[in-house]
């Protein structure tokens, strides 16, 4: 009985802190790779834009260090706050969060 409520309970503890690559918008879905200006053409401003800082990259033996943001929008349908980070003025990864 144990083992089956453990797997019933997984996948929802695996969506919690979910990354996913893509995120819905009013004029189209922004995806992972995408432009900052691509992303504000389908999503409009964010909520909130933080600077976090900058990171290394590596592309061969050259080194490059790019800035890297954070974009928050929501709360969506559902309380849904979603949190884009940006490296380079590419979007790398898109996380989402219960808001309250």
């Amino acid at each position: 009985m144990r083992t089956s409520l453990t797997l019933l309970c997984l996948p929802l503890l695996l969506l919690a802190g979910e990354s996913f690559a893509s995120i819905r918008c009013d004029k189209g879905i922004a995806s992972e790779g995408d432009r900052t200006s691509e992303v504000l053409s389908k999503c409009g401003e964010p909520a909130s834009r933080d600077f976090i800082g900058y990171s290394q990259t590596r592309t061969g033996n050259r080194r490059q260090e790019v800035e890297v943001e954070e974009w928050v929008y929501g709360p969506r349908s559902g309380g849904m706050l979603y949190f884009l980070r940006f490296e380079g003025g590419r979007l790398k990864s898109i996380e989402s969060k219960r808001g309250n």
